[in-house]
Formats: C-alpha cells, sequence, structure tokens
C-alpha cells in the first residue's frame, strides 16, 4: 500500500491562501496536519499530489500499488478501516465525493465504486480549519496519547483541573506557574514546548513541538498552536500554523494563521459582526464575498503576511501571502498577495524584498529558505497579479 494524498483542484482553490503555498494534505487542523493523521491511521508514509509548482518541494512517490486518497478529508477509526479494506480498482465515494481510489484502473462506475455512509468531516472551506478543530484535537489527542504514560507536571506553582487522563505532558515541556483546565476539553503541551508564568489555558488545547506560551497568556479553549509558533494575549477558537509569532497582547478568535507570519503587539481581530449577522468572507474560487452561515468568524491569513502593531482587522477578514498591512483604521476585508499598506492604500510588496524578508525571517529560526520556496513565491506573486487591483490603474 503506497498512499498519495491528492489534491481535488476545486478544494484547493476554496482554501486559499493557505493552498497557495503547500497541498491541502499539509494543512494542520487539530494536534496533526491530515497527512500525519493519515500516516497515523494507516501506519505507512504518505506523498503528495499536488499543482505543478509546489509538486517539486512535495514530490510525489508513486508505485504499483498507489492508494490515492482525497487529501482534503479527516481520518477517524470508521473511515482508516473502509480505506484499509478498499479492494484493487476501486473508488470509495460519499455523495459523488471522490475519497479513496485502490490501484485506479479505468472509470468510475456503478459496478467499482462503493459508498461511503458514515459522517464524514472534509475540510473544503478555509474556515473549516477552525470550525472542525476542536473535534479534530479530541480525535488526534487519543490517537496520540492512547497507551502511553504522560510526563509529570513537577512544578508545584502550576494548577490543573479535570481528569488526569486528559492532559498529556511530552518530554522536555517547561512550565511555571500556569492554570490549565481541561474540564472541557483535553490540553496537550508537545515536545520542548513551554508555558511561562501566570498563562491561563482552557482546553481543548494543543501545544505542538517547540511552541512557546508567554506570560500571562489567556486560551479560551479550541486552539492549535503549531510547531515553533509563539503566542501571547488572548486566543479563542483558532489555529496557528508552525514558526508564526502572536506573542503580545490582542485578540485573536476564530482565525488560522499559516506558517511565518507575525501580528504586531496589540493586534486585534474582530469575529462577531456588531449586528451579530453571519459573516461573508473573500471566496477565491468566485473571486467575491461569499455567506459563511457562521456568526464567528475572524482572519485567515497566508504564509509569510505580517501586520503592524495596534492593527485591527473587521470580521472575516482574508490576507493572502507575503503581504505587510500597517497604519491605523480598518483595512480592507480582503489583502491580496504581496500588499504592501492598510486603510489608506496600497502599493506592491516587491517580490525580491519579500523573499528577503523570509530569508531573514526563516534564518534566525535556522531553517533554511531554500530555491524551491523561492520559486513556490515567485509563481504566487505572478499568478497573484490580477488581484492587485491597484496596480492596474
Amino acid at each position: 500500500m503506497n498512499v498519495i494524498l491528492f489534491d481535488d483542484p476545486v478544494i484547493r482553490t476554496a482554501l486559499f491562501p493557505f493552498t497557495y503555498t503547500r497541498p491541502v494534505a499539509d494543512i494542520r487542523v487539530g494536534i496533526l496536519t491530515i497527512r500525519e493523521k493519515w500516516e497515523r491511521w494507516l501506519n505507512t508514509k504518505a506523498s503528495f499530489k499536488t499543482d505543478g509548482y509546489l509538486q517539486k518541494k512535495f514530490q510525489v512517490h508513486s508505485t504499483k500499488d498507489n492508494l490515492l486518497i482525497n487529501g482534503a478529508i479527516c481520518p477517524d477509526e470508521n473511515l482508516a478501516a473502509t480505506v484499509r479494506a478498499l479492494p484493487p480498482h476501486y473508488f470509495l465515494t460519499k455523495d459523488s465525493l471522490l475519497i479513496a481510489a485502490s490501484q485506479p484502473k479505468g472509470e468510475m462506475s456503478a459496478s467499482n465504486t462503493i459508498e461511503y455512509t458514515h459522517p464524514l468531516t472534509i475540510i473544503d472551506k478555509s474556515w473549516k480549519i477552525f470550525k472542525e478543530n476542536a473535534a479534530q484535537l479530541k480525535i488526534d489527542f487519543k490517537l496520540i496519547t492512547s497507551e502511553r504514560k504522560s510526563a509529570v507536571i513537577d512544578d508545584k506553582h502550576t494548577i490543573v483541573y479535570g481528569a488526569p487522563e486528559d492532559i498529556f505532558i511530552e518530554e522536555g515541556v517547561y512550565i511555571r506557574s500556569a492554570i490549565l483546565n481541561a474540564e472541557s476539553g483535553p490540553i496537550y503541551l508537545g515536545k520542548n514546548s513551554i508555558v511561562q508564568e501566570g498563562a491561563i489555558i482552557r482546553g481543548s488545547f494543543a501545544l505542538c513541538e517547540g511552541a512557546h506560551i508567554n506570560m500571562g497568556a489567556k486560551i479560551r479553549g479550541d486552539v492549535t498552536v503549531g510547531p515553533y509558533s509563539k503566542v501571547g494575549g488572548e486566543v479563542s477558537t483558532s489555529v496557528i500554523f508552525g514558526y508564526s509569532n502572536k506573542a503580545h497582547d490582542g485578540f485573536l478568535g476564530c482565525s488560522v494563521l499559516g506558517e511565518w507570519c507575525n501580528l504586531g503587539a496589540d493586534t486585534n481581530t474582530s469575529n462577531l459582526k456588531n449586528n451579530y449577522d453571519h459573516v461573508k468572507l473573500w471566496d477565491h474560487s468566485s473571486q467575491s464575498f461569499q455567506n459563511t452561515g457562521l456568526q464567528f468568524c475572524g482572519l485567515m491569513m497566508g504564509d509569510h503576511s505580517k501586520c503592524s502593531i495596534n492593527t485591527m482587522f473587521n470580521t472575516g477578514t482574508v490576507v493572502d501571502v507575503a503581504s505587510n498591512v500597517f497604519g491605523h483604521g480598518f483595512p480592507p476585508n480582503y489583502i491580496p498577495s504581496f500588499a504592501w499598506g492598510g486603510a489608506s492604500g496600497f502599493e506592491t510588496y516587491k517580490l525580491q524584498k519579500a523573499i528577503e524578508t523570509a530569508e531573514r525571517v526563516m534564518g534566525r529560526r535556522n531553517v533554511i529558505f531554500s530555491d524551491m520556496d523561492k520559486e513556490i513565491l515567485s509563481h504566487i506573486f505572478e499568478t497573484s497579479a490580477q488581484s492587485r487591483e491597484w496596480e492596474k490603474n
């Protein structure tokens, strides 16, 4: 069984800005990325079938016994067992959506298609990353901690609420004078992570490997902090991918931050409209704002984007890749890739400047900005030009 996680093109576009820079299955929701979930459930490594300009970095490994799985679908026990048992040359679907194909040969037909009858979790909208986070966090927590023993919290000034089995501490965790409340959901602290003095954490919560919770932070639940990210202030129902910083005071709610993002001190995101109406969010497929049906929805920020101190983001704001937002007032609810400015207007963030910044930012974390990374940013710069309206004037 050679597992390949493929991108559905329609779903991939619906997940911009996060899939500008990664395959769909490399999205983190819960504790793990979708790829990591499948690898654990199937006990094998997986590769990606994605868009051409990403394929060089996220390579595909193909053999004669390929098992293709839709990279937007989160596995559970039932689905993993069904996929594992899928006969060769058969397709697994649900309501015409392709879930998986085992050694696909020829076209799908009634004779070689099995309909999946159980509930399915599919991340096919950017806001579903935070919307499904609590449920996925609980599933991942059980998957990761089953039949394992947690390290002990050796700090007598840290207060713990909830059942012992709902808090799991990996090796190397540093925690001092914090409050951990797992009464409403599990708390997972990853390897070599840090929880500083005065932090208040309510589950469900995941702090991935090497990540930091800064002094006095208020984590209100259903939050994931990705590997090596640093978080302070107040955070609720949000997913922060790896190597991003929201280190200072300010509120982040019902939001998703990609990798290598930085929110300046006292940045605040609105996640509820004053009239309590449903939130509209920029949809890259239709190139228009679409009703999410959600009452709560905050900020969607793509990789390498940043904002200055005291930035205010309105309810349902999308910031694409490698943009810099600053200045007084609320910036627009949609900011395309390589934008430089804010409420007063934008100019284009020059590609070479963006590359130099990415090299500098990644270098201080001892991560190499590779030629493949450069090619990906260059491709995004070129293909996103049509969205930078000021360039047309």
